[in-house]
């Protein structure tokens, strides 16, 4: 069945992303050989230019759909735009972190500054793990109770839901923000920004802390991700809902390509992340998992890219206002709208034609 076959692909890339944990420092020399490893400074800082490069337009589009062709009138388009601007605000701090690895991890921008960038990295990626979350709690009532929770899927719920989920993403930062993060590795003349910290500063800490983070803002999420989309799988395979098989199998297909992608993109970091705190100890390198942990925050990134093409433009007629989009039909037609200059009045001009449809975001 496929919710059998949802949770064995769950639980293998789970094993998957555990697999590298075994890795550690154990002496200043690998410490050394890690740190300036072609995995961090070229193939990490590489990853981080793909992701800025596609993910910036993909995002900006998707706010201009948004907010000049299908209007703020569905709660899961205001849901979708403040994952698109938190995706936006997360690819803007891009450009740091690439100077900082092609640099050989060393931060050269000032204490204030790293802290900024760590709190705007880590601040927006939670953020984007809660609106997904929003997301399929969304779909889930859309789905299984459409008819019970049309009193609460509204746009001002949305909003308030947004709300929320931004201000719980900062707060749950601050300590990040308040804390002295860069770090100087005398032997290697550089200073890293997060990567390493005080040994007993995170011992009395931020052990604890670190554990919560990856707790409430990834494990917490994926279980009601999980329990919504699996849900969801389940009555689209009923025969409750009166629709075509092809389009019954292309919303389950699209419901386990978001669980996996919430899986592969923020697993690795947050189990690896749990487990560090877990397993450290004074008696052990603050460096432990420090090469596999940074890898997966770059792999992790990569969901700038995948949030626009699973959520945004899934739908054909999605796809249809991007392209009127891109060849500025709509745009402009929008736009004369908002001016009040008759472009929509007129239903004699087929550039304002049939611009009107608005976008299906559940599945259909």
């Amino acid at each position: 069945s496929w919710e059998l076959l949802v949770i064995c692909v769950l639980f293998l890339l789970l094993y998957c992303s555990t697999s590298i944990v075994k890795s550690f420092f154990s002496s200043k020399e690998e410490a050394e050989a890690y740190l300036t490893s072609p995995w961090l400074t070229r193939f990490a800082p590489s990853v981080l230019i793909f992701v800025f490069a596609l993910s910036l337009p993909l995002n900006i589009m998707a706010i201009l759909l948004f907010v000049f062709r299908l209007k703020l009138k569905k709660p899961t388009t205001v849901y979708m735009l403040n994952l698109a601007a938190a995706d936006i605000l997360l690819a803007s701090v891009f450009p740091f972190k690439i100077s900082y690895h092609f640099l050989g991890n060393n931060w050269v921008f000032g204490s204030n500054m790293c802290r900024f960038v760590v709190t705007i990295f880590f601040s927006n990626m939670y953020c984007s793990v809660l609106l997904m979350t929003a997301i399929s709690v969304d779909r889930f009532l859309a789905v299984v109770y459409p008819m019970q929770a049309l009193a609460w899927r509204t746009v001002r719920c949305a909003a308030m839901v947004c709300g929320a989920v931004w201000m719980f993403a900062l707060a749950g930062v601050t300590p990040l923000f308040i804390t002295e993060q860069t770090q100087k590795i005398s032997w290697l003349k550089i200073t890293t920004c997060y990567d390493t910290l005080d040994v007993s500063m995170i011992m009395k800490t931020f052990r604890y802390y670190f554990s919560a983070l990856s707790v409430f803002f990834f494990f917490l999420p994926l279980l009601i991700t999980l329990t919504c989309y699996v849900c969801i799988i389940r009555k689209l395979s009923s025969s409750d809902i009166d629709a075509k098989p092809g389009k019954r199998k292309r919303a389950i297909l699209l419901s386990v390509t978001v669980l996996c992608s919430f899986i592969v993109c923020f697993a690795p970091a947050n189990i690896l992340m749990l487990a560090q705190n877990i397993s450290s100890s004074p008696n052990k390198p603050l460096e432990i998992l420090y090469f596999a942990y940074i890898l997966a925050l770059c792999v992790g990134t990569i969901n700038c890219c995948i949030d626009p093409l699973i959520y945004y433009y899934a739908s054909s007629v999605s796809q249809r206002e991007v392209w009127n989009l891109l060849m500025y039909r709509s745009f402009i037609c929008s736009m004369r709208d908002e001016f009040q200059l008759g472009c929509g009045k007129k239903k004699s001009n087929p550039l304002c034609a049939g611009y009107n449809a608005s976008l299906n975001y559940f599945f259909f």
